[in-house]
Formats: C-alpha cells, sequence, structure tokens
C-alpha cells in the first residue's frame, strides 16, 4: 500500500467474480486500505457499484476502513437477472462467506432493495456488525411510486441525461412473482445496530417505510429523516456532506470504538 505526500492512503484495489450458491457470478471491487475494519456497500435497484456516487461514497470512507462494493444478480458485471429481492440474498451470503474471515469488523451499508436484501439476510446472518439502512421499503407490495413527487431535474435527468448519472446504471430485471420475505417481518429478528436513513421527499419508497422498520427493530437503534431528500442513493449525491457524516459518525460508534 502506497501513500502520497499528505500520507493520503493509495489503496489497493482487487476485482473479482464470487460464486453463489446457486452458480450466479457476483463482480466485486475490493479496495484494501489498511483500515481496522471492512465496509460493504450495497446499491440499490438499477444501479452498481461502478455508480458515481457510490465510488464516491467509498473514497469518503476509504481513509478509515477498507471498502468492499459488489453487483446484485442481474445489475453491473454480475451475471444473471434480478429477482427482486427473492434471490438477491444469495448473492449477500456469498459476499460475507468471503469477505468475514478476514476482518474482525464489518459494518453493512445498503440502498433500497439492497436494503432490503439485507435485513432479510441479516434475520439469520450475524456476520456483520453495524448496519445502515437507506431508503428500504417494509414491504415490496406496498412500494408507493408517488409520481407527482418526481424530481425530473434531480432523477430523471440524471440517472438518463447527464454522462456521470448514467455510470454503472441498468438492470437485467427477471421474473417479480417469486415468494418474497418482507423486511418488517424480519427486522425485529436483527440484534446488531441499525441505523435508518431516508429522504422526506422520497417519491419511490416514502419514509413510513422506514419509520415503521425502526419501530420494529430491537437493541441499539437511530433515524435520520433528510428534509427535502429524494430516494436512495440520491441522497448522497444531493447531501453527500451530511451523508457521508451521520455514516462516518455512525460506524465510529459501532466499529471503531468498539474495535479490538
Amino acid at each position: 500500500m502506497k501513500k502520497l505526500r499528505d500520507e493520503t492512503v493509495i489503496p489497493t484495489v482487487v476485482s473479482g467474480m464470487l460464486t453463489t450458491v446457486d452458480h450466479q457470478k457476483i463482480s466485486f471491487q475490493h479496495f484494501k486500505n489498511g483500515g481496522l475494519a471492512v465496509i460493504i456497500i450495497a446499491h440499490g435497484y438499477y444501479n452498481s457499484k461502478e455508480a458515481v456516487v457510490l465510488q464516491q461514497l467509498a473514497q469518503a470512507l476509504g481513509s478509515e476502513y477498507d471498502i468492499f462494493m459488489f453487483d446484485f444478480r442481474g445489475h453491473g458485471k454480475s451475471s444473471g437477472v434480478f429477482t427482486w429481492t427473492s434471490r438477491e440474498g444469495n448473492d449477500l451470503r456469498a459476499v460475507l462467506d468471503f469477505v468475514a474471515p478476514l476482518y474482525s469488523k464489518i459494518g453493512l451499508i445498503a440502498f433500497s432493495l439492497g436494503a432490503s436484501i439485507s435485513i432479510n439476510v441479516f434475520a439469520n446472518d450475524k456476520r456483520v456488525d453495524s448496519f445502515i439502512c437507506v431508503s428500504a421499503p417494509s414491504d415490496m407490495s406496498r412500494i408507493d411510486y408517488w409520481f407527482w413527487e418526481l424530481d425530473w431535474k434531480g432523477d430523471v435527468a440524471y440517472t438518463f441525461f447527464n454522462s456521470k448519472g448514467r455510470i454503472g446504471k441498468g438492470v437485467r430485471p427477471g421474473p417479480f412473482w417469486l415468494v418474497k420475505e418482507r423486511p418488517i417481518d424480519n427486522v425485529g429478528k436483527i440484534t446488531i445496530p441499525i441505523m435508518f436513513i431516508h429522504g422526506s421527499r422520497d417519491w419511490v419508497i416514502r419514509p413510513w417505510h422506514s419509520q415503521a422498520l425502526y419501530q420494529r427493530a430491537g437493541g441499539m437503534k437511530k433515524i435520520i429523516f433528510i428534509n427535502n431528500g429524494s430516494h436512495a442513493e440520491h441522497l448522497m449525491r444531493d447531501y453527500s456532506e451530511r451523508f457521508v457524516a451521520e455514516v462516518e459518525n455512525w460506524f465510529l460508534d459501532t466499529l471503531t470504538k468498539n474495535d479490538s
């Protein structure tokens, strides 16, 4: 690992593929910064590890932690089709199989459907020590899609017409009728610290979803509503300073201070 003159760490970046129990190939990037713990970043629907805002988040957290990013099936460079949270838990479990033996402390920040997948996995998998859940739906059957509140300039124009916004975007959708677990039924089974973050003007998943999940969660928990904030990764784009500060403070309290 090299350092610049100002002691900024230049990470060693390792890319590769993991194989799930149902034979999907999951693409990953592992930023090795010599951190005391690792933060896994799990993207939301129509995003991937290559998305500019998620790469910026990785860079912001990389001075303190190693970073592990991956693409859920049907996204980015991973294989298969996206099954709308039905089978993607296998992707996250494959990531944890790889990461867990390497680190004594693991944090995870997940966005939108990636957060729902994570909640369902963590109901039974105890290998993560701290969790940040951004714009998670409590129940896939109750996603709101309030199109009349859509931010055409901030959401649509950025995603489809901005050169940076288009990077790392896209999905190969699969069957949506497969059985799905409900995060609202599983969040109470999670024992690790959880912080929920939601934008007050989220037009896809209304803030009540995070409120409902927060109320069901046990143990150490926190909820933050970002005033006028939109959906998921857009919170990092539009409110990066506050978003990163909240994330850093949470992981400082729940990972770094308790690291042995």
